[in-house]
């Protein structure tokens, strides 16, 4: 409680500059905080979805009224987690055609919902854990992230029937799908290698180095009118030259404990939260790749993993901490 105190006094406080701080209470109950993971907008709905993994439920915040609706009764499972035992559920989120697909750590399903009236329509059963999900909207398929076998699964997107299965020799993190090239990009997080494959023959046609250490690289995102690739590490965020030989062209330091972030391509923006730092870079990449700082911040330790809206409205999920909220940064008008 003591906790959550400080957290609301803080963020009663404008932050800095062009930015402010709130948070969005999520509707659950009982002890303990809400763990989550990958979270995604909708920009046909204005909708944010979070799974809540812990809770069994998945929240869905109208971001035009702020009101929250839950999706419950996802089965949730105890499992052994580096820092001991944790309980997991739906944990991740990829929006399609009129459906959102929740990936469950609990059961590996995958199942599909209504994204306008949250009724669910089908699941289907991977036989290992899913982590991060994409919706790739030239094949109709969801691609999905399997590191503790080395795989990604590829189901497709209207009965959800696994069509393949590719295999690596790392373990697949993050995720971005570039139409106008025809790729999916996904990073070796444990060999800190970046990967370009082709959707159609699912074949590796490049690998790149983006550096990132022992902890590897971590999210992706790309801008696909210049194929400028973003690869964020552990606590730096890089530039890729995707579209010809994946050269380092820029990086921006963030601070420590970056997961997954997201970008505007209409903003030429990426925005990165940092759950170790407790702040949130935003950074501006102009037509020759360069990174530039717009605004680093202050947020909440435990804060990642943001989704951006069209007005340029930041989403943090957040872990490992008692509270129960999003957290909200937003423009100043």
């Amino acid at each position: 409680m003591r906790l959550a105190r400080i957290f609301f006094a803080f963020l009663a406080v404008p932050a800095f500059g062009q930015f402010s701080v709130r948070s969005l209470p999520l509707p659950t109950t009982g002890s303990g905080g809400i763990y989550m993971d990958y979270i995604a907008y909708d920009a046909a709905t204005g909708f944010v979805w979070v799974p809540a993994g812990n809770t069994g439920a998945v929240d869905v915040v109208d971001t035009r009224t702020a009101k929250v609706r839950q999706i419950p009764d996802f089965p949730t499972a105890e499992v052994q987690a580096r820092n001991g035992k944790r309980t997991v559920g739906p944990t991740s989120v990829t929006i399609g055609d009129g459906v959102a697909y929740i990936g469950n750590r609990a059961d590996y399903r995958i199942c599909a919902i209504n994204a306008r009236t949250l009724v669910p329509k089908t699941c289907a059963h991977i036989d290992s854990m899913p982590d991060g999900l994409a919706y790739v909207a030239p094949t109709k398929e969801v691609w999905v992230t399997a590191p503790r076998d080395k795989s990604i699964r590829i189901l497709d997107a209207q009965t959800l029937e696994q069509k393949a299965k590719l295999t690596f020799e790392g373990n697949p993190e993050g995720f971005a799908v570039d139409r106008q090239r025809g790729r999916f990009y996904t990073n070796m997080e444990d060999k800190d290698r970046t990967l370009a494959i082709d959707l159609k023959s699912h074949q590796t046609i490049a690998t790149w180095n983006p550096s990132c250490g022992s902890e590897g690289p971590h999210g992706l995102r790309v801008d696909e009118e210049s194929g400028f690739l973003f690869v964020v590490c552990s606590a730096r965020a890089e530039v890729l030259d995707a579209a010809h030989d994946g050269k380092v062209l820029s990086s921006i330091d963030t601070g420590d404990g970056v997961d997954d972030f997201d970008y505007s391509p209409a903003l030429h923006r990426i925005y990165v939260g940092a759950a170790r730092a407790g702040q949130l870079t935003i950074a501006h990449v102009d037509a020759s790749g360069n990174l530039k700082l717009v605004a680093q911040v202050p947020t909440h330790t435990g804060a990642r993993n943001g989704v951006v809206t069209r007005n340029g409205t930041v989403y943090l999920a957040h872990s490992g901490t008692e509270l129960k909220d999003l957290v909200v940064v937003s423009p100043k008008k």
